[in-house]
């Protein structure tokens, strides 16, 4: 693969000297993301196949091209897992293109996320420069951890090259609780349930059912099945008898992957990240709260102003997932030193804006 790697550096070099812009692509699962692409496409889905993997120090390293179906069953073998969770979006999604978006699914308030989890990343910068940065121990850290800023800036600080990523052992058992509750009866027992040292991996609300997955040692996991299947007065599910979901498997990788049906149509998807306790914003339409009530979709038409001052409100932000007007901002506004900063960034790694211009933010 050093061939691949070697032409992806001559095209960033071509592309450099004649001025050209450049539209990453790796398995085209999140082109929704972002605003519009712009430049040529230079595409890393050849790039892949995984590098090293030691079970016994649970790290993993793979080419950028590499997609999460591959890792998943290498894992598998081993009873381990990518314990943030990424989502497959139809299964062509790699794992350059999950960290460059900052993607994890719902155990991501228990499990961590995919940046707090990769351990080092290689980098094609503007200038065409195959860097090194970080590595495959946890205490790799010194100055600026530029593997971490890959999380989110979706290929705007360069083209990544190859992850290492921490992984974890499979839980022994998982099952997975339903309750019938009203949305903001929902937000304030998921908050009290994950205040508890219970084994909660997950906690969602949908279509007025609480969903509380538990993963772990099976005692453990029992002995909270047992505690929480039947209310205690006081409880905002007094009188509701919580019942275990069959194949619950399928509904979690459904919410993960976003297929379940409320991530259907054509209606604007946006993503709430705000505090977990907060009351919901005051909007009238379907609701999908995950994350534990840190993390909440809405589907319906709203401008872009007043969604920043409901999420800012709630104590976070919003965004414009999918659909809507993707040539405006889709991400929530930054304060102008945060701008700066960012600007800073992009110069230092992408001095002649080779990669997707515009892509994150309009003044990038």
């Amino acid at each position: 693969m050093a061939d691949m790697a070697n032409l992806l550096q001559q095209q960033i070099l071509s592309a450099r000297a004649d001025a050209r812009k450049l539209n990453i692509i790796g398995g085209n699962s999140k082109a929704f993301m972002g605003r519009v692409a712009s430049g040529e496409p230079l595409r890393v889905a050849g790039h892949s196949g995984i590098v090293s993997y030691q079970p016994v120090e649970l790290v993993l390293t793979a080419r950028a091209g590499t997609p999460l179906t591959e890792l998943v069953a290498a894992l598998d073998e081993q009873h381990q897992m990518l314990s943030f969770e990424p989502p497959g979006f139809g299964g062509g999604a790699t794992i350059g293109g999950t960290l460059a978006c900052n993607q994890s699914g719902p155990g991501r308030p228990w499990w961590s996320s995919v940046r707090d989890q990769v351990l080092g990343v290689r980098l094609l910068n503007g200038r065409g420069e195959h860097l090194r940065f970080g590595g495959q121990v946890m205490k790799n850290v010194a100055g600026y951890d530029v593997s971490r800023l890959q999380a989110g800036a979706m290929g705007s600080l360069g083209l990544i090259t190859e992850v290492s990523l921490k992984v974890l052992p499979k839980p022994a058992v998982t099952r997975t609780l339903v309750f019938d509750v009203a949305l903001q009866d929902a937000v304030a027992l998921m908050n009290r349930r994950a205040a508890e040292p219970k084994p909660l991996s997950a906690a969602c609300w949908l279509d007025n059912r609480l969903y509380l997955r538990l993963s772990g040692a099976r005692a453990a996991v029992d002995a909270t099945l047992s505690q929480w299947q039947g209310q205690h007065s006081g409880s905002p599910l007094s009188g509701s008898q919580g019942r275990l979901l069959e194949d619950d498997e399928s509904f979690w990788a459904a919410l993960r992957d976003q297929t379940l049906a409320f991530f259907e149509g054509e209606a604007p998807l946006w993503r709430f990240s705000i505090k977990s306790t907060a009351v919901n914003p005051d909007l009238p339409g379907n609701w999908l709260i995950d994350w534990g009530g840190a993390q909440r979709w809405y589907r319906g038409a709203a401008s872009m102003a007043q969604m920043q001052q409901l999420a800012e409100a709630a104590g976070g932000q919003v965004s414009l997932f999918r659909g809507g007007d993707r040539q405006a901002d889709v991400m929530h506004p930054q304060a102008r030193a945060l701008q700066l900063l960012q600007q800073r960034l992009k110069q230092s790694f992408d001095p002649d804006g080779v990669f997707n211009p515009g892509r994150l933010y309009s003044w990038m």
